[in-house]
């Protein structure tokens, strides 16, 4: 019960940062821009199994990541997050954005980190 109340005050405390960002009370600043090289030195580091340009080969590259790599919400908004502020293609980017948030709406939760990179 601790753990989801935890996650709940952090969820809140995201929201309300987004919110002080777009009334322009909050800098946008302390987003880190990444190279697609960045990204994929990265996930090496990390011992990820997949390259990176693998997994944007894959018709559904959420998909792929949830059901065969089992990666956790976390750690896909975290990729999801990285991958958009790096330098790939806007429709590449829009498109993991887009099937991520489709994922997470389809689970019915609502991921204020990339509801937030909607613009």
């Amino acid at each position: 019960m601790q753990d989801f109340i935890l996650r709940e005050i952090d969820r809140l405390g995201e929201m309300l940062a987004l919110i002080a960002k777009k009334l322009g009370l909050m800098g946008g600043g302390g987003t880190v821009d990444y190279t697609v090289a960045d990204v994929k030195e990265e996930l090496s580091l990390e011992g990820f199994p997949v390259p990176l340009d693998e997994i944007l080969r894959h018709e559904n590259p959420v998909w792929f990541l949830v059901e065969e790599m089992k990666l956790s919400d976390s750690a896909l908004e975290s990729f999801i997050e990285i991958l958009f502020h790096s330098d790939l293609d806007e429709p590449v980017k829009q498109g993991m954005l887009d099937a991520a948030l489709a994922y997470f709406a389809g689970k019915g939760y609502f991921s204020f980190r990339l509801y937030g990179l909607k613009g």
